[in-house]
């Protein structure tokens, strides 16, 4: 299968990522993929075969599928005379108006990163049948060694992200919470994750934390429900400080349990996230879109 990837970001995040993961399981499996980004973009760093987002339109003759990984990587596909599979992972909707519809019914699959997502999309006028829910390929980390008390959170300058917040908790707390920019090292010391935000496709830090054994703290907030089984890989709390805090001092408290739901996390990743099921199921509906 021909597949031709297009992604308009111009920094490394969740969605790029997702599409590097993606392209490279393909690849592996036998598939013909390219990946066209920006010449900004850092996916043209990575050990993939790329190319600039600019000759899109001469390469797309012959492809089976055009595979947009965001917005603006969809309104590129439209006139290029393939299948178009368009991936939505954000947590907010558009308003229904002439050109959206118009542009929505050019696509002969949409994949929602999850139900929460796929939801949207419906009260945005798709029909659920054309929307299959794909959730993310999570890479499994090794297992924290669980440093008693070590507290981690995103670092970030999205105010939707809860860093004022996550202060706040710490103050309540009266303990130390590490403000991480690479959760990848910092996951491997970590007893407990917070995730607060305004609002979620699913939660790619949330697992990539269960991933490494690591429990989670986070917001009742779109898809992260899906992310994160309340009680069991850790809780979901509502958006504020005290709620958060009371979960960490309840989860601290309790070693046993804070174990139990690092393992049952690490589990649920391999069975529900794993990149395999990301490469298997992206490629079913690949089937399906071009029957």
């Amino acid at each position: 299968m021909r597949i031709l990837h297009v992604d308009t970001g111009r920094e490394l995040r969740g969605g790029q990522i997702q599409a590097m993961l993606l392209v490279r399981g393909l690849l592996a499996a036998g598939h013909d993929c390219r990946l066209y980004a920006p010449p900004e973009s850092p996916l043209h760093q990575q050990d993939l075969p790329t190319a600039p987002l600019s000759s899109l339109r001469r390469h797309a003759h012959g492809a089976d599928l055009l595979h947009a990984h965001d917005s603006r990587a969809h309104s590129y596909c439209l006139f290029l005379g393939a299948r178009v599979v368009v991936a939505r992972r954000v947590a907010f909707g558009r308003r229904p108006n002439f050109l959206s519809r118009w542009k929505y019914g050019r696509v002969d699959r949409f994949l929602a990163v999850s139900e929460y997502v796929r939801q949207l999309l419906i009260q945005e006028g798709i029909a659920g049948e054309r929307i299959a829910v794909v959730p993310d390929g999570t890479p499994l980390l090794p297992e924290s060694s669980h440093a008693p008390g070590r507290i981690i959170t995103l670092a970030s300058a999205d105010p939707r992200k809860g860093g004022a917040l996550m202060r706040e908790t710490a103050a309540l707390l009266g303990r130390g919470v590490h403000f991480s920019t690479d959760l990848t090292q910092d996951l491997a010391t970590a007893s407990l994750f917070l995730y607060a935000t305004d609002m979620e496709g699913l939660g790619s830090a949330a697992l990539l934390a269960q991933s490494a054994g690591v429990p989670v703290v986070a917001s009742r907030v779109g898809g992260l429900p899906e992310a994160v089984a309340d009680g069991v890989t850790g809780l979901l709390v509502d958006q504020s400080a005290a709620a958060f805090a009371q979960a960490v001092d309840a989860l601290l408290a309790d070693p046993d349990r804070l174990a139990r739901m690092g393992q049952a996390g690490r589990e649920r990743v391999k069975a529900h996230f794993s990149i395999d099921r990301l490469i298997a199921r992206t490629l079913e509906e690949y089937e399906i879109a071009l029957a």
